[in-house]
């Protein structure tokens, strides 16, 4: 048992620069007394004292904000950060070296016994806010991302996010790796010639939005190569096009305007 806490400790420790001694993670970190509290109610769930075991779990969830039913089943070195607002229903199955933060759920999606919460593998990290709902897997290595709703099977070393969950990164796919980094070097030009850099984005932090920016600014990429390619040919023929070089893009572009137009300025009462 001791060994086990000491493995917990150390978890703590791996995952979380904040922590600074043992003493201070033993006597301020909900996350692990929420742990340790559950082995005991689900020794007692699995002895078939069922009221004994929720009604420590019940205590447990006022002590800590942390609310896990004595019948799920933990991994070891399994870290809950922060912790408050964490459910994690009956059937729920949690691997080794698993992280959770708070406002995580683990949650069912029918009223039918058996198993019906989800079964996390080994080093899942779920974000803050996230819902894992229903009797499916998240592989080995898998990312959940903050806020995320997910329903379906997610495969190893994917990053899932959004409302539905959708998988952004998929690590173990090493063509995927590929293009990945083939996009990330191209579009790293693009942000050269224009002077600025709108993707700040890195594949171990999807955002949609730098996503959906980043597909726009490779579409003006390509028309201006294909604007280029056009005046480089009419100007064979003898026109006189295209002699004005481009504006560059700077990021004080994207300031306000030197001269604002002003209320009265845009408006006559007159007209």
């Amino acid at each position: 048992m001791f060994e086990r806490v000491k493995e917990d400790i150390q978890s703590v420790f791996h995952r979380d620069p904040a922590a600074r001694t043992t003493f201070e993670v033993l006597t301020n970190y909900p996350g692990l007394h929420a742990i340790w509290i559950h082995r005991l109610s689900h020794k007692l769930w699995a002895n078939n004292w069922k009221w004994l075991a929720r009604s420590l779990s019940s205590f447990s969830r006022w002590l800590t904000g942390i609310e896990i039913h004595p019948g799920a089943k933990l991994g070891r070195r399994f870290f809950i950060d922060h912790g408050m607002g964490v459910v994690i229903g009956e059937t729920a199955e949690i691997g080794d070296d698993v992280t959770l933060y708070h406002g995580v759920t683990l949650g069912g999606t029918s009223w039918n016994a058996g198993k019906r919460h989800p079964t996390l593998e080994d080093n899942v990290v779920i974000g803050a806010g996230a819902k894992v709902l229903g009797p499916i897997t998240i592989a080995a290595g898998a990312k959940v991302g903050s806020n995320s709703v997910v329903v379906k099977d997610v495969p190893e070393n994917a990053t899932v996010v959004g409302i539905p969950g959708r998988i952004v990164v998929q690590k173990s796919d090493p063509d995927n790796r590929e293009k990945v980094r083939d996009k990330d070097s191209h579009r790293d030009r693009i942000a050269r010639k224009f002077g600025f850099d709108a993707y700040a984005v890195s594949e171990d932090n999807p955002d949609p939005v730098a996503n959906a920016i980043g597909r726009m600014l490779d579409h003006v990429h390509l028309m201006d190569t294909k604007i280029e390619e056009m005046c480089k040919e009419i100007r064979k023929m003898g026109g006189n096009v295209c002699g004005d070089a481009l504006p560059t893009l700077e990021l004080d572009s994207f300031d306000e305007p030197a001269n604002p137009v002003t209320h009265s300025e845009s408006f006559d009462p007159k007209i």
